[in-house]
């Protein structure tokens, strides 16, 4: 007689209700965590091999799912990740209490804690992190970028020297000449909308312009790691700590700003930040971005040609702007110094491999890499005002 649907199921029955239904509930979180972490590989590999299948389209989705979260998370003009974070590590820290006094396994708390990395990798994979498989940002800015020789670095160098001076006294500052911190809630507002007029001429910078976040709890400690910026993809969110020295804080911001716009590589980043700064008409934000293309090509101009930097460097000490951007330099230096710390290498070891993993082969060089867009920038733009044919 054959028994009613159901009913009878001994130990080994194998629906959902039997032993091996209960193993899949068992491990269930396992198996959702490495789905997506297969899932997000697979994906990755896909856009590094084949970019012209997935670019533009995934820039474009990239910038309009970051711009909803980050006007789901503009309420405050503080960053929510951080707090976040630190909520997720207590309850974390609670969870492993409760278990060691209740005399649990603890394999559950790894298990889940396993699945909540894997969704948030997976967020972050979906919504940003392709970007740094994309086409050349010179591509989108009709620039030709190639090498460039010593003398064109000099003359790009001398060329934004001057600029940075012309803006220099135009800055607020002290009676002495060092340059006062400003309000960092107005320069955030201005940095956030920072890439509207470019984005008419050229639409890879068209994206959110919410204010860029101050860092809520970690500021200061990022800058014991030598951070002074971070984008996190997961909440949309560009931050900088409030205590970047003032010169470079525009800058800075105009550059996390530029991630949030699908622009992941370090070096393109911050030539967005320079087209974005000195395209803007408040001066602060003009000066910061001279100041800065300055201080790229001469750390590239000294490592080429030491003798020649020095040169240049000493050229125009009868010149005010000049000598204030030299003051601003060692002003900035010493407003770094301080905070100079082991925690640097450690940080960097760990940005160096996170940077080479997604193809930024130079890995924390690139940052500097951006000299040879400076160039090119200035040869197309600047050198015939110079006297350049």
């Amino acid at each position: 007689m054959n028994a009613p649907s159901g009913a009878g199921c001994g130990k080994g029955c194998k629906n959902g209700f039997g032993y091996n239904g209960r193993v899949k509930q068992k491990y269930r979180k396992e198996i959702i965590a490495l789905v997506l972490i297969a899932a997000g590989i697979a994906e990755m590999l896909l856009l590094k091999h084949c970019p012209d299948v997935f670019f533009p389209w995934y820039r474009n989705y990239s910038k309009q799912w970051i711009s909803v979260l980050a006007f789901l998370f503009s309420f405050v003009p503080f960053s929510v990740w951080d707090i976040g974070a630190l909520c997720i590590v207590l309850a974390a820290l609670l969870m492993l209490i409760r278990t060691v006094i209740q005399r649990r396994s603890i394999g559950n708390l790894l298990r889940t804690l396993l699945l909540a990395v894997s969704v948030l990798l997976f967020s972050a994979l979906q919504g940003w992190l392709g970007n740094h498989y994309a086409p050349k940002l010179c591509s989108s800015l009709n620039l030709e970028v190639k090498q460039y020789s010593v003398e064109e670095l000099y003359e790009t160098t001398a060329f934004y020297l001057l600029k940075a001076a012309e803006y220099a006294p135009q800055i607020r500052r002290d009676e002495a000449g060092h340059a006062l911190k400003e309000d960092i809630f107005s320069l955030a507002i201005t940095a956030g909308s920072s890439y509207k007029e470019l984005a008419e001429e050229y639409p890879v910078f068209e994206g959110s312009s919410r204010p860029i976040k101050v860092f809520s709890l970690i500021g200061e400690y990022l800058l014991y790691n030598g951070i002074i910026g971070m984008f996190m993809p997961v909440t949309g969110e560009a931050s900088v700590p409030a205590n970047v020295p003032p010169v470079p804080m525009p800058f800075t911001m105009c550059h996390e700003a530029a991630h949030r716009l699908g622009i992941a590589s370090e070096k393109e980043a911050n030539f967005c930040a320079f087209l974005a700064s000195t395209a803007n008409p408040d001066s602060r934000f003009v000066y910061s971005g001279y100041y800065e293309g300055f201080s790229y090509c001469f750390s590239a101009l000294y490592e080429a040609d030491p003798e020649r930097a020095k040169e240049l460097y000493d050229r125009y000490d009868d010149t005010t702007g000049v000598r204030l951007v030299k003051l601003d330099r060692a002003d900035t230096h010493r407003a770094y110094q301080k905070y100079d710390s082991p925690l640097q290498d450690i940080s960097d070891e760990i940005n160096d491999t996170y940077l080479k993993t997604f193809s930024q082969e130079s890995g924390i060089r690139s940052y500097g890499e951006v000299t040879d867009y400076l160039i090119a920038w200035y040869l197309n733009h600047y050198s015939a005002l110079h006297g350049r044919a």
